[in-house]
């Protein structure tokens, strides 16, 4: 009698010890539809990397799962149409999807959690359906060289790093972003562009580039460097930005660019190169700008300038525009160095000129190495002066910037 209930109980516990096996694996190697089935069925959490391999063709569904600790990769697969889980709330690794060319669709509707998102090469992928509010927490999204229209369900707060480049199709970014740790990077998307971050107030380091609008309203403070070039916008403002903490300000060839506002900042911890923005008539948009760590450098069409509070500039202070500014100029002359008649307050080689036909080739880093002393562009004191060695060091951030947007 005990052997009559004894047998079953040793089959009920050996099908569970294999299916803890199962679970349990360092990686889970998915070579076709049924492959998921099983392997969901089987386990609510998988405690293990999942790789769908090249072998896997058509739709490949995982409802029944929900939870991966590890990975998800599929990559270098031609053959894959589909990818989807109704159940998958959480991926505590990365969401790894590489030249998967023939994948059209993506269906999580439960996905909420992340390690990190990693798309690369997916030019058949055209949509996303993943459920609401969708996927809120990643320590990284980098989305490149996909099919994608719109990133919705992707919806994260708070991100180490955000890379979105060469998406032909993508028309906008609504993002409810509010931190930003690392480095966030556009570029090279769909042709009318628009990024809205309403809500962004604590960035690193950003790069915009092939953006038709930006916003960030309320953008408090940038810990790093801040670069904007090859745009479509007209205007930009960072209303409510105080400071930036150790980087560089760059507009450099927005063609479109008539006016730049950061009505706040006070503070900027590195330079500010604005140069080839062949629409901007005016630089006055930093009416409260005192202390910048680095230089200023200006090239452009301009034909009025201004900088009211200005108090301390560690770097050099060059100005060139096609245009006459020669009132501009005599007013940031008693700014120079002393020994070029100045107060001092700029700490640099001073250089202001007028009337420059080849003001705007000049977009990189590197500034004038021999001052002036009126709007003329005559020469004044020349670059080998400890001024200008000084500048040039500290300048050496801003020429690298400088340099690889204009190659952008």
């Amino acid at each position: 009698m005990i052997a009559k209930y004894l047998v079953p109980a040793v089959a009920v516990l050996g099908s569970a010890a294999a299916q803890s096996s199962q679970c349990t694996q360092s990686t889970a190697t998915i070579a076709s539809p049924a492959d998921a089935t099983q392997l969901a069925t089987a386990c609510k959490t998988f405690n293990g990397a999942i790789y769908v391999s090249n072998a896997a063709q058509g739709t490949v569904d995982f409802s029944g799962l929900n939870q991966v600790k590890g990975d998800f990769i599929a990559e270098h697969n031609g053959r894959l149409t589909g990818l989807s889980s109704s159940t998958l709330n959480s991926i505590t690794g990365q969401f790894r999807l590489t030249n998967l060319t023939g994948l059209s669709s993506l269906s999580f509707t439960s996905l909420n959690s992340v390690g990190s998102i990693s798309w690369t090469s997916l030019n058949a992928l055209d949509s996303l359906t993943f459920g609401t509010p969708g996927i809120e927490k990643a320590k990284s999204v980098v989305i490149s060289d996909t099919f994608l229209s719109s990133l919705a369900g992707i919806d994260v707060t708070t991100l180490e790093d955000l890379d979105i480049n060469n998406n032909h199709r993508l028309s906008i970014w609504d993002s409810s972003l509010t931190n930003l740790t690392n480095t966030m990077n556009f570029l090279a998307n769909g042709n009318n562009f628009t990024v809205s971050l309403d809500q962004l107030t604590w960035i690193a380091n950003m790069t915009v580039n092939n953006v038709t609008s930006f916003s960030v309203p309320a953008l408090q403070t940038v810990n790093g460097s801040a670069s904007f070039g090859s745009n479509q916008f007209a205007s930009f403002s960072a209303p409510n930005l105080t400071s930036t903490t150790s980087g560089n300000i760059n507009f450099v060839g927005n063609p479109k660019l008539t006016n730049v506002t950061f009505p706040q900042l006070t503070k900027l911890g590195g330079a500010l190169l604005i140069a080839n923005n062949t629409a901007l008539e005016t630089v006055d948009g930093f009416p409260k700008l005192k202390t910048v760590g680095g230089a200023i450098k200006l090239r452009g069409n301009f034909s009025d300038v201004e900088f009211p509070a200005l108090n301390d500039v560690k770097g050099a202070f060059d100005i060139s525009s096609t245009s006459d500014i020669s009132a501009a100029c005599d007013t940031f002359q008693k700014l120079a160095p002393s020994k070029q008649g100045g107060d001092g307050r700029i700490q640099g080689v001073y250089h202001c000129e007028s009337n420059n036909a080849q003001a705007n080739s000049d977009t990189g880093g590197n500034t004038s190495t021999s001052g002036t002393t009126g709007g003329s562009g005559s020469s004044g004191d020349k670059g080998n002066s400890a001024a200008g060695v000084a500048f040039n060091a500290a300048m050496l951030g801003l020429a690298v910037v400088g340099g690889l947007v204009a190659l952008l």
